[in-house]
């Protein structure tokens, strides 16, 4: 998820009210930067052990190695997972979190709950073979998903006001599985590499190339093809109703065992036959692969047209400039604003369109949950808070929103009546009267207007 938060911060200082006297007065295990601190010396922590438990099977040119191989096909699936996140793009300090947690300490519970688990079957049952095969396709998908799915939890439970559909759980999964198998990689290359080293096995025929081909170029896509499932259901559980807890409960873990299911699958493929990884590698890991990536992007394409549809009502109450839903509901247009901005105004003016585009993308989805009746109680307290951010940034975003759109459309962008009543009361399905003009920027507003106390166009 991009350098700004999807929603203005809460307002600090003397004008919080009983909030910030609570707050002054917490415990000292409630504050900030204690979680922070605690939670980054666990990642740390969960780093250096995973650090040393690998560089101790490895070896330390096999460690080096394989981290160099393994690093490969990181950028390309995080930058594929910012992608899918950018029509309302979340912190970066999630995703950071996100890879830590799978790189660390998932993969540090998973490398030590393996190997317990295979010991105590391998013991239990005197048959070693047996216990290997039974850990790889039953302990690992339960272990590894477990603790891969701890990070999505913990952001939808924590972060939630940057958990608010699919495609944020399907990238903060996604990025998590990646950090995942950039340990198990290394782990993999770096004892491939050393078994090269025993044997005198060189260039294509050697372990550590197989290994190379099968894990980073065939399939760097499965263990975030997992895990997104997981994610899918943590994005269908932020999209319920508040009062809806069973189902909010049940999707996460409808996701969970999904992704336990596809994994063990795909670690027990070995035992189809000769070509049984094959087999499901072209039967079922494409197929699958191929269909989420239509999911996601499919939810990208109507998360736009859910922007398209709903800040009209705010370019009626004369929030936006009339043309702003049209570019803000278009990549292109997006991307033009921007950089029209860095090229009239700098840095620091592409910056302040991109969050502008942020918020407002925070503001159409906030007014679509609330028109669903899956708002939350500060709905209002929300939506002031946005329009102020967009407000404080008007001057340099419009001029740019407004050349992209000129730009891109196809035709000029006219402001439709919107069916807009205040959230919460009843009369949903009215029409508000027509627009009138009333400022010299050429912007119109309805007969009723939705913001009586704070209209910034009030004379």
């Amino acid at each position: 998820m991009a350098t700004f938060p999807p929603y203005p911060t809460h307002p600090s200082g003397p004008t919080e009210g009983p909030a910030g006297g609570a707050l002054r007065h917490a415990h000292w295990w409630q504050r900030n930067w204690v979680r922070y601190g605690a939670l980054t010396s666990l990642l740390a922590l969960s780093g250096l052990v995973i650090l040393a438990l690998v560089r101790e099977q490895t070896g330390t040119e096999g460690f080096l190695v394989g981290l160099g191989l393994a690093v490969l096909p990181v950028p390309l699936l995080v930058t594929a997972f910012r992608w899918l996140d950018r029509v309302e793009p979340g912190p970066w300090r999630n995703l950071l979190f996100s890879f830590a947690w799978g790189a660390c300490a998932a993969a540090l519970i998973a490398i030590v709950a393996n190997s317990f688990a295979t010991r105590w079957i391998a013991t239990a049952t005197a048959d070693p073979s047996s216990a290997d095969t039974l850990g790889a396709t039953v302990i690992a998908p339960v272990v590894e998903e477990s603790a891969k799915a701890a990070a999505v939890l913990l952001i939808y439970l924590f972060r939630r006001r940057d958990f608010t559909g699919i495609v944020d759980g399907v990238v903060i999964a996604g990025v998590t599985a990646t950090g995942f198998a950039f340990t198990e990689n290394i782990l993999y290359l770096g004892t491939a590499f050393g078994t090269d080293q025993l044997t005198g096995d060189t260039g294509i025929a050697s372990v550590t190339a197989a290994t190379f081909f099968v894990r980073v170029v065939m399939s760097p896509f499965a263990h975030p093809l997992f895990t997104v499932l997981t994610g899918i259901g943590f994005g269908l559980s932020a999209l319920s109703g508040e009062r809806r807890h069973v189902r909010k409960v049940l999707l996460p873990l409808s996701g969970l065992l999904l992704a336990m299911g596809m994994h063990a699958l795909w670690n027990g493929s070995s035992a189809f036959g000769e070509y049984g990884f094959f087999a499901v590698y072209a039967a079922f890991m494409v197929p699958a692969f191929g269909l989420l990536t239509w999911l996601v992007i499919w939810t990208r394409q109507r998360e736009l047209r859910t922007v398209r549809a709903e800040l009209p009502a705010y370019a009626m109450a004369g929030w936006l400039a009339p043309a702003e839903p049209y570019a803000l509901g278009s990549m292109r247009a997006r991307r033009l604003a921007r950089g029209y901005a860095r090229r009239h105004l700098g840095r620091p003016a592409a910056r302040s369109v991109a969050q502008y585009e942020a918020y407002a993308t925070s503001l159409a989805f906030l007014r679509h949950r609330g028109r669903l009746g899956r708002a939350g109680a500060d709905f209002v307290v929300r939506e002031q808070e946005l329009l102020g951010e967009l407000w404080q940034r008007r001057a340099v975003a419009r001029p740019a929103l407004d050349h992209a759109a000129r730009a891109t459309a196809p035709v000029p962008v006219p402001v439709p009546p919107v069916i807009w009543p205040p959230y919460g009361q009843q009369g949903y399905g009215q029409t508000y009267g027509p627009a009138t003009p009333y400022s010299s920027y050429g912007h119109h507003r309805p007969a009723y207007d939705p913001y009586p106390a704070y209209n910034p166009y009030r004379s």
